[in-house]
């Protein structure tokens, strides 16, 4: 991936979360991921990608800052159901938006959302991918891009 490809990702981020709450998120310099390095919160949604790109694309949050956007949209009672089918739209939304960016070629799957910090995801080791560090309304989250050029 390059410079602009990784700028895509972040402004599309920020974008989503201007877009439901009327506040920006606030984005850390993305940085490239060693082996091992997978930051997992609570909830996890997985975008599988093909076509003219092939990798994933994972959101992950802590249930606050789910619980935030879920309160951002109106909803009063959050339970667990809501945080993972919100994780899972939010890694859709952007994902969705990246076609935009890289074309209709870039075909996405349906997410896979993951509950819990799992010690078996594991992110391929032989794809550069970038860690993009994600605050909105004091939560954390992490985009985790893992594209093959």
């Amino acid at each position: 991936m390059n410079e602009g490809e990784i700028k895509a990702f972040v402004d599309i981020t920020v974008n989503y979360f201007n877009q439901i709450g009327g506040e920006p998120a606030r984005v850390e310099p993305p940085y490239m991921r060693k082996p091992g390095d997978s930051p997992i919160h609570d909830y996890t949604g997985v975008i599988g990608i093909s076509g003219s790109r092939k990798g994933a694309i994972y959101f992950t949050a802590k249930s606050e800052l789910l619980a935030s956007v879920l309160n951002a949209h109106g909803e009063v009672e959050v339970t667990d159901a809501m945080l993972a089918d919100m994780v899972g739209e939010i890694a859709n939304t952007i994902s969705g938006n990246a076609r935009f960016y890289f074309g209709h070629e870039f075909m996405i799957s349906v997410p896979v959302v993951l509950m819990g910090r799992p010690s078996d995801i594991r992110l391929p080791d032989n794809i550069r991918s970038f860690i993009i560090p994600i605050s909105w309304r004091e939560q954390k989250a992490h985009l985790l891009v893992c594209l093959e050029n």
